[in-house]
């Protein structure tokens, strides 16, 4: 992520053509209030210092004690304890065709939203890293992009060797099918891709969307999944969108790891910084009301993320597009789709850094920046 940098869009000269993006700001919701004093505050305790009186009473001649605040140690919480004995850890590659549901599972499998998720295909461009922590375990899910045959931008080549490159370093491997649909040439290659690089690691079919078959339909299309990957070692049918089967799943994947230490603390839910998190739900939002070749051409960059002395967050970001026409819809009729882009956005901006918001969007055109270097760079890439 490259070094913040605030932007005043008041400031700029009218008709600078190299200024071309229009900013929306988004003023945080609601105002603070505080709760109204508590009219009984002012009872006498006279009828307390009683009652307290014959409580250590009776204590006193049961041969009990009185237990005041503050003298009970407060149990160790075991994210902090030392790791047990047996513990159990590893890392769980999440690999799979474009919308097939991967960010979906590892968000239901983490029980938090760490990936954004769209039924647009393509919608995760990085690895995303979902921790799962319990006493006695840690699953380190890698949500992958989708492995696809698209256009040959450097951007899609990065996606790619991305998820590609989690499979060596796996413990186990979830092959992530939708059997709403018959395997595609994409499932094909994915699952020759395995037989090559996870000879020796173990593969489960995770046979998602489920719901959306009768028996005697999931029944035939299972058996034309098994057929890609006759190695597989473990498959769980399982809807990630209703949390069917997930607890089965998880203990499957248990029972997989080995032995190892504790790799995150234990309230850290991913690795992703909260910069990158924020360029994420402002693309959700974006990828929600745009269409057609705008979700694969756009990109988010923030600009600036900081609290300001009023105690509400400032963020400021800019969304690349890659044409002039593509900039005039997401900036809609009178600025109104992205207004819309930006209520959405600062809602789950609020939701993440559990405090109000000030949202600045911008948009600007960046032709071609999906084979260019330096900006991928610039994105994070």
């Amino acid at each position: 992520m490259t070094q913040s940098r605030k932007r005043q869009p008041a400031s700029r000269p009218e008709g600078d053509d190299d200024m071309d993006d229009l900013p929306v700001e988004e003023s945080p919701a609601g105002t603070e209030s505080s709760a109204d004093a508590d009219p009984s505050a002012d009872v006498d305790s006279s009828a307390d210092a009683e009652s307290s009186a014959l409580i250590e009473r009776f204590l006193a001649e049961s041969g009990g004690s009185a237990v005041r605040d503050g003298e009970v140690e407060a149990p160790e919480d075991w994210r902090t304890a030392d790791v047990p004995e047996g513990h159990r850890s590893g890392f769980v590659a999440v690999i799979g065709r474009p919308n097939v549901g991967k960010s979906t599972l590892v968000n239901a499998l983490v029980g938090q939203k760490i990936a954004i998720v769209s039924p647009k295909p393509q919608t995760t461009r990085n690895r995303i890293t979902g921790i799962l922590t319990a006493p006695e375990y840690q699953m380190i899910f890698i949500d992958t992009p989708g492995i696809h045959q698209g256009p040959p931008h450097r951007l899609n080549k990065i996606m790619v060797d991305q998820a590609v490159s989690a499979i060596p370093d796996a413990d186990v491997i979830l092959f992530v099918v939708d059997v709403s649909a018959r395997p595609r040439d994409e499932d094909r290659a994915i699952a020759g891709l395995l037989q090559e690089k996870a000879a020796t690691r173990p593969v489960f079919f995770v046979l998602n969307k489920m719901d959306q078959l009768t028996l005697a339909q999931a029944e035939a299309r299972i058996q034309s999944y098994w057929a890609l990957l006759p190695g597989y070692a473990d498959s769980i049918p399982v809807s990630a969108l209703k949390g069917t089967n997930l607890d089965l799943l998880r203990d499957h994947i248990l029972a997989r790891m080995p032995v190892g230490p504790r790799y995150y603390p234990g309230d850290q839910i991913t690795d992703q910084t909260e910069h990158q998190i924020a360029s994420e739900l402002i693309r959700e939002a974006l990828l929600r009301y745009t269409y057609e070749e705008i979700p694969h051409s756009a990109a988010v960059l923030i600009e600036d993320y900081h609290r300001r002395e009023d105690g509400v967050f400032h963020v400021g970001a800019t969304i690349w597009v890659e044409r002039d026409s593509q900039k005039a819809i997401v900036i809609g009729k009178g600025g109104q789709q992205l207004k819309r882009i930006g209520t959405e956005a600062r809602a789950e901006l609020e939701r993440l850094i559990g405090g109000r918001v000030f949202l600045e969007l911008w948009v600007q055109v960046q032709p071609g920046w999906r084979d260019r270097v330096a900006q991928l760079r610039e994105l994070g890439y």
